[in-house]
């Protein structure tokens, strides 16, 4: 063969160039556009995959999900139910039968649905009274598990309909139990029954052991008071298996029956504020929770017992990754089985085949299943090719630099599409929320975090790890306790610092931004200096003491500030010290502030209360308001007015330029 002359060589590198500069920039639609892959299973033989694939649909004004069958060497992907939205798919044991949960036709609430395997009309198998969830099929393919609410008094039906409907705050639950519903019947048995909640559970294979977390109540606050029990397959003779103050969360029988796991963010004296540890517990006739990881400096998501019991499976966030690891129950020797910069979004394991799929989320790929396979990730689902095919997306790398007090921070960068070396640009720092949570690679589809749309913007973004974060070991993550704003906005700071040193950031086009507790720390960078251009408070608290009482929890306030506010001896000092709104004078930053009518975990009164304050001191500032939305906004209206108006904000104070709008094109 002839060797390419230059003149060829000279037109390809163009003809590549030229392919790559093809692709558009993201817009806010385009964003908000990207589906979801979620509720993912395999079947019991390990051929065939069900999930749930969501898409936007701007006349329901939200994501719609519908359950899609895949195989699992990738082949024949198709949507097998159709309606108004479909979640929850699961296989039967037998493998005879496909059930979801949807509300069709006449139901008044979610119902379980069943379909054959091979596909066909979904056809309803309860009627509920009350919204069917947490679905589980019984090992033997005849019975399905279920949690529901329950129902009201015929008194309170009547006053419903009267509206004669004051009640009483944090009284007007109803408790959750757990029930099942015969495949062949359809005859539905109630298995709990009392004064208290089962928050979640677990079926032994042979349905004659059942584990449940048992609350006193459905309330979140109360989840801490939440304990394990074990109970006789109908219901009977109940065992309490942990006595503590701490929430525990995924418990599971071993394959044996003789032992259960769980995960708490606690030590082994149940002290609270660490990252989840894994515990077990025999089931002999003391049982005692034991404490399997704790020197292990990651914060455990999930675990599942191996087919044979011998060992355990960990979906365990590393800080800045997610990864699969093992656990040997017999020596406690940990192995990672996932290795990449991607986070493992959503796994499930097959005990009868012993196969893994995930979810695994890179900045090019949201979250296609893959398949654990010898050791490496082979891809099964490929929903998102169309994103590199079409869209310019932004370089994702992990960063690190030395805080106030010399320890190690890390955080991630998303570098510009048309990034130079040497030269400099707008910044955006976000900050996560949690706190006890951490940034990792991948690609967030969220509504406070639209990366693609800012680097397609020209804008640099910085995704701090600061002190409180989790999956760094605990001195890291207990830094808050005590004291909330200790080197946490420091931490910040100075990773700001380092990338101005590094001649990638405008220290003269910086904003800051965040949700929750990225809105708690925003909140606290505008008072502690006045370098930022403009900022985003999205659901953010400013004042620490009423924040106590507004909102829907407050277990983790406690050790933040070291006891409430309401105890004798009070530390009202340490909780208005901390609390943003002490030093709200100090700010000048263009601040918007943003949160949604009915958010109960930072609630509007916060957002009011910031807002009122920066007005009086006349920064520049709106509060917008979101009707209807909780904590996470649903209504994809919504979603693209927030993003527009920040966009907006930043672009006058931080550019100095005009920004257009953008709409829905149908519109």
């Amino acid at each position: 063969m002839k060797k390419p002359t230059l003149l060829y060589l000279l037109l390809l590198s163009v003809l590549i160039g030229y392919a790559q500069n093809e692709k558009k920039v993201m817009s806010i639609v385009d964003f908000l556009n990207i589906p979801g892959v979620s509720s993912i299973q395999l079947s019991p033989d390990g051929k065939d995959v069900l999930y749930v694939f969501s898409e936007s649909d701007w006349e329901e004004n939200k994501q719609v999900g519908h359950v899609w069958r895949v195989g699992f060497d990738g082949s024949d992907a198709r949507q097998i139910t159709s309606g108004e939205g479909e979640s929850n798919p699961l296989w039967s044991p037998d493998g005879k039968w496909i059930s979801f949960v949807t509300k069709r036709n006449d139901d008044k609430v979610n119902q379980i649905y069943l379909m054959r395997k091979d596909g066909g009309e979904g056809m309803p198998l309860t009627n509920h009274k009350t919204p069917v969830s947490s679905v589980r099929w019984s090992g033997d393919s005849k019975f399905i598990y279920f949690i529901a609410n329950d129902t009201l008094t015929k008194a309170e039906e009547k006053a419903k309909k009267l509206k004669d409907d004051v009640y009483a705050l944090d009284e007007n639950y109803k408790q959750r139990h757990l029930w099942k519903v015969s495949v062949d019947a359809k005859e539905e048995s109630r298995i709990t029954e009392g004064e208290f909640s089962i928050m979640s559970y677990d079926v032994s294979k042979d349905g004659q052991q059942i584990l449940v977390h048992r609350g006193v109540n459905p309330l979140f606050d109360f989840y801490k008071e939440s304990e394990i029990w074990i109970l006789d397959g109908n219901g009977e003779n109940g065992r309490q298996l942990t006595d503590n103050t701490i929430g525990e969360g995924g418990a599971r029988l071993s394959p044996k029956g003789d032992q259960i796991l769980f995960t708490a963010g606690a030590n082994q004296e149940f002290d609270s504020y660490y990252n989840d540890n894994l515990f077990l517990v025999s089931l002999g006739q003391n049982p005692e929770a034991v404490i399997q990881t704790p020197d292990w400096p990651y914060d455990i998501f999930s675990a599942e017992w191996s087919a044979d019991g011998n060992s355990i499976f960990l979906r365990a966030n590393m800080g800045s990754e997610l990864q699969l690891w093992q656990y040997q129950v017999s020596n406690g020797k940990l192995t990672q089985l996932t290795e990449g910069k991607h986070s493992i979004a959503q796994w499930d394991y097959e005990p009868l085949s012993d196969k893994h799929i995930m979810t695994r989320s890179t900045i090019e790929n949201p979250g296609d299943i893959f398949a654990l396979e010898k050791g490496k990730l082979r891809q099964v689902t490929r929903h998102y090719d169309y994103m590199t095919k079409e869209f310019q997306l932004p370089k994702q790398e992990v960063i690190s630099w030395k805080g106030e007090d010399g320890v190690t921070v890390e955080g991630l960068i998303y570098y510009p599409h048309d990034y130079e070396s040497g030269k400099r640009y707008p910044l955006v720092v976000q900050t996560h929320g949690g706190p006890a949570s951490s940034d990792r690679y991948g690609f967030s589809r969220s509504f406070t975090r639209y990366n693609p749309v800012l680097t397609g913007k020209g804008y640099v973004v910085l995704q701090p790890n600061y002190r409180g974060s989790t999956g760094y070991g605990d001195d890291f993550l207990r830094d808050m306790v005590g004291s909330y704003f200790n080197q946490s906005h420091l931490d910040v700071m100075k990773g700001v610092d380092y990338l101005i040193e590094q001649g990638i950031a405008d220290a003269e086009r910086m904003v800051k931004m965040g949700w929750s507790a990225g809105g708690h720390m925003t909140n606290k960078i505008i008072t502690f200096t006045d370098r930022f251009k403009a900022a985003s408070s999205g659901a953010g608290a400013v004042n620490w003491i009423g924040m106590y009482a507004q909102s829907d929890i407050r277990t983790y306030r406690t050790p933040w500030f070291g006891g409430s506010p309401w105890q004798k001896d009070a530390p009202i000092d340490v909780y208005w010290n901390h609390s943003p709104l002490k030093d709200i004078s100090n700010v000048t930053t263009p601040t918007l502030v943003i949160v949604g009518e009915s958010d109960p975990r930072v609630p509007l009164p916060q957002s009011v209360e910031l807002y009122r304050a920066l007005r009086s001191l006349n920064v520049p500032t709106h509060l917008y308001v979101a009707p209807r939305e909780p904590h996470g906004w649903r209504e994809l209206r919504h979603r693209l007015y927030k993003i527009n108006v920040e966009l907006d904000w930043f672009s006058k104070y931080a550019l100095d330029q005009e920004y257009e709008w953008e709409k829905v094109k149908a519109e």
